[in-house]
């Protein structure tokens, strides 16, 4: 078991880490609707309130909070732990959310892509250039699922295009040098990259039903939620259920190396401090944020708030 502190306990379902140069980290809580701030010694602080459930955030070229928001989920308890389910009762469409960090104004910049609504936007990252790349999990309806895939966005709220359509990915990520983007499919257990040939434009695949190229792939009851590259361009993608934990995948060879946390879905992880050697991970069924020491540098993420 790696060695971790608990820094915030008590949260719904808290995913999307965003550490901040204060020292604090944002996460979302996804079965509160609610956006937190967490800060250093433990206590928590709301930002926002923007329904729905809002999942992967980013800061934005213009220092705002950039959040996907997947609509919400249905909840159920089991063993005391919080489990998403199917879509919410109350579910309306996903979306792309900005919210003012000093006045918790929630603008809503898409939600929609060429005349189809959004379904599950889940993971988010931004670039060099202000655009962000996103993924849409897409949602489990009692008889269908509807598909998701890989989006890119100006942050302005000016344009949105699909790059991929068709698989259900969560966690999104940049290489360090900007010239692949990398995602993590939760059912297929697979971590797959895209070489980038402009502003939301992915290399063609040679069969568009398999998109990609695969970097690693899992097998047994190992699910896959979002992700984070180190400074060494590692893929640090959560694994779930069957190894829950964090697993860092070389993208050139797909060699994986794991570090097991305790918890059925640790969903997430984010990098900071002056080091970039501190690591957040969302202990989600257990509403807990561990915090720990990572073996290398966090990649510094294009902006900061």
């Amino acid at each position: 078991m790696s060695a971790f502190e608990i820094v915030a306990e008590g949260l719904q379902f808290p995913e999307g880490p965003v550490w901040m140069q204060d020292g604090s980290v944002i996460v979302v809580e996804i079965a509160a609707g609610r956006i937190t701030r967490v800060l250093p010694d433990g206590r928590t602080e709301t930002i926002a309130a923007p329904g729905g459930g809002p999942n992967g955030a980013a800061i934005g070229p213009d220092g705002a909070l950039y959040v996907c928001n997947n609509g919400g989920f249905e909840w159920m308890l089991q063993d005391g732990l919080m489990i998403p389910g199917h879509i919410a009762a109350d579910y309306t469409t996903g979306r792309i959310e900005r919210i003012d960090l000093s006045t918790g104004k929630i603008e809503r910049l898409y939600d929609a892509c060429d005349g189809r609504a959004l379904s599950g936007p889940n993971d988010i990252v931004f670039d060099t250039a202000g655009g962000f790349w996103f993924t849409d999990l897409g949602k489990i309806r009692d008889h269908a699922t509807d598909h998701g895939g890989l989006y890119y966005a100006r942050a302005d709220g000016s344009g949105i295009r699909c790059a991929v359509y068709g698989p259900n990915m969560n966690g999104v990520g940049l290489s360090p040098d900007g010239r692949t983007v990398y995602t993590a499919l939760t059912m297929e257990r697979t971590v797959l990259a895209f070489d980038i040939t402009g502003p939301g434009e992915v290399a063609p695949s040679a069969l568009e039903a398999l998109p990609g190229r695969v970097v690693t792939a899992f097998g047994g009851h190992t699910l896959l939620d979002s992700l984070a590259i180190d400074a060494d361009g590692n893929i640090c993608v959560a694994t779930l259920v069957a190894q829950p934990g964090i697993t860092s995948v070389d993208p050139v060879t797909g060699a994986q190396t794991w570090r097991e946390f305790p918890d059925l879905l640790p969903t997430n992880i984010c990098f900071g401090g002056a080091d970039m050697q501190d690591a957040w991970v969302t202990l989600s069924t257990t509403g807990r944020i561990a915090k720990t020491r990572w073996d290398r540098p966090g990649l510094r993420l294009a902006h900061y708030g």
